[in-house]
């Protein structure tokens, strides 16, 4: 009674997984030929010079191509994009700003990034790499920040 139930239903979805699919070709092929009949004519995708943002686009799609084929599976994976989502981010506040809260704060992520790092291979905690982390982060705070002098 039971298999009778459950193999009409599991047909049933088979039958519309590809659904959403489905529309979304509907919807891009309908965009498109609004964007043919009512548009600019001629080629508006990329504007002159912008080779770099192309070259760009293209490395950020190959990371990401990374990250989700890469450090999204397996055990740790939690841990291995939290490591890498804080690198990042403190990575580029530290490149991108001269504010020095903002530089050390950064400074101090890494180093906690960096400690729980030291856990990914082994999957236990460094106790040695854990506390200079720390120690590290809780030291940018008492480092004094000076402007340099102008000739």
């Amino acid at each position: 009674m039971q298999e009778r139930g459950v193999a009409p239903a599991l047909s049933d979805g088979v039958r519309h997984r590809h659904d959403g699919a489905r529309r979304l070709l509907v919807g891009g092929a309908v965009a498109a030929a609004k964007r043919l009949r009512n548009g600019t004519p001629g080629w508006v995708l990329m504007p002159p010079g912008s080779t770099p943002r192309l070259v760009l686009c293209i490395a950020a799609a190959l990371l990401a191509l990374w990250l989700g084929a890469v450090v999204t599976s397996g055990s740790g994976a939690s841990l291995r994009i939290a490591v890498l989502a804080v690198i990042g981010m403190t990575g580029v506040r530290v490149i991108g700003d001269r504010q020095p809260d903002v530089v050390l704060s950064g400074v101090a992520g890494l180093a906690l990034a960096a400690a729980a790092a030291s856990s990914l291979a082994s999957g236990q905690v460094e106790p040695a790499m854990a506390f200079g982390g720390a120690l590290l982060a809780a030291t940018t705070s008492f480092v004094r920040w000076r402007e340099p002098q102008r000739a």
